[in-house]
């Protein structure tokens, strides 16, 4: 017999509060999402700091996009599904991801940083297009490739769900500092910087005023 999940999202729906936070929380998600390429194309032309990066001159540089790519939407997909099935992630994970940003706009602005000697380009043509079609180098501090699956990590519920993501988001942040896309501060901060944002997501979506 098959489960109808849409039933969750009628007695979702049927919460006042639910409502205007799903509504709000989409509103900034397409403001986030339109203000993305202004943004990191006005990034693209400053001029930033290089970090002497011990890390990464141990490193070798090579091409892993297509591994970063795959882990990257295959925790998306799962991440979806979940969020489908369940409405409190999903607007868990909205709020999450537009604070997120939001951050990052914040700190890649108040940091502006040049990237890392020997940089690949990191080929996704999925999240090429939020950023206008045109590859970044200069979306440093810090990485939204880890930040992004740590905080589906945070979002999802199950163990063997959180479990597949959170060995994604570590292959993810280990590959983006041996194709040189990231400093290794990038990828370390994108923790402790995502956790706190997701506690003001959780406080957010809890709060029944």
């Amino acid at each position: 017999m098959e489960v109808d999940y849409t039933n969750n999202w009628k007695l979702s729906f049927g919460n006042r509060s639910f409502k205007i936070k799903f509504t709000i929380g989409l509103l900034l998600f397409i403001i986030v999402l339109i203000a993305f390429p202004i943004f990191f194309n006005y990034i693209e032309t400053r001029d930033g700091a290089i970090i002497n990066d011990w890390l990464l001159r141990q490193l070798p540089s090579i091409n892993l996009s297509i591994p970063i790519f795959s882990l990257i939407w295959v925790s998306a997909a799962l991440t979806i599904w979940q969020a489908f099935k369940n409405p409190a992630i999903f607007l868990l994970f909205l709020w999450g991801f537009v604070l997120l940003s939001l951050s990052r706009m914040i700190t890649i602005y108040s940091i502006p940083l040049n990237p890392p000697q020997n940089l690949i380009p990191l080929i996704d043509p999925i999240s090429n297009t939020f950023y206008g079609g045109v590859f970044i180098t200069k979306d440093l501090f810090y990485s939204g490739h880890t930040s992004t699956l740590f905080m589906m990590y945070l979002c999802l519920q199950k163990p063997v769900h959180k479990t597949i993501v959170l060995v994604a988001t570590c292959l993810v942040g280990s590959m983006v500092l041996v194709q040189h896309v990231h400093y290794t501060i990038d990828v370390f901060m994108a923790f402790p910087f995502t956790y706190v944002v997701f506690l003001l997501a959780k406080k957010v979506v809890a709060n029944k005023k």
